[in-house]
């Protein structure tokens, strides 16, 4: 396979697998607020505590949150906030994602929200380039736990999803 079919086919093998959905919520070096939605977040290790996200280089806060040392939130969605995804997603201005939900901001400016399922308050700790992205390791320096009932979004091929505990 050439490489356009083999990333064609990769992309469709990945509509498979459900993940969870989450903001990353930041203050870009000149005070303003940006949040984006991003799907490819994962815990790194324990010890330190830490989780890596991917964003794409195109993206305008890919270079704040590439710069190490920079502080960014990692809000975990549940399944009451797909309009938050999808104003996060592009499908509203940087300022009005801002207008859905109910954004806090942390005791060091990065804004969040409160009512996530968890929140992971990171600093960037080690980046590499691949590709379209850049691979961000944030270490956790705090976590707030929702108190809502866990109820996660997943998106799954293409659109939304919940979870059903056994």
């Amino acid at each position: 396979m050439q490489d356009h079919e083999l990333g064609a086919a990769m992309k469709m093998g990945m509509r498979r697998l459900a993940s969870g959905v989450s903001v990353l919520s930041a203050r870009d070096e000149h005070g303003d607020r940006f949040a984006m939605t991003v799907s490819s977040v994962t815990s790194v290790s324990d010890m330190p505590p830490s989780l890596l996200v991917c964003v794409n280089k195109q993206v305008a806060l890919q270079g704040h949150v590439s710069t190490l040392g920079s502080h960014f939130a990692i809000n975990i969605l549940g399944r009451d906030q797909k309009e938050i995804s999808n104003a996060c997603a592009g499908m509203k201005g940087v300022a009005d994602r801002f207008s859905i939900g109910d954004w806090r901001q942390h005791e060091d400016s990065t804004p969040y929200l409160g009512d996530a399922q968890a929140v992971f308050f990171c600093t960037s700790d080690k980046v590499v380039s691949y590709g379209t992205h850049h691979i961000v390791i944030g270490r956790i320096y705090n976590v707030e736990m929702g108190t809502l009932a866990l109820d996660p979004l997943i998106y799954l091929d293409g659109g939304y999803g919940a979870v059903q505990k056994e």
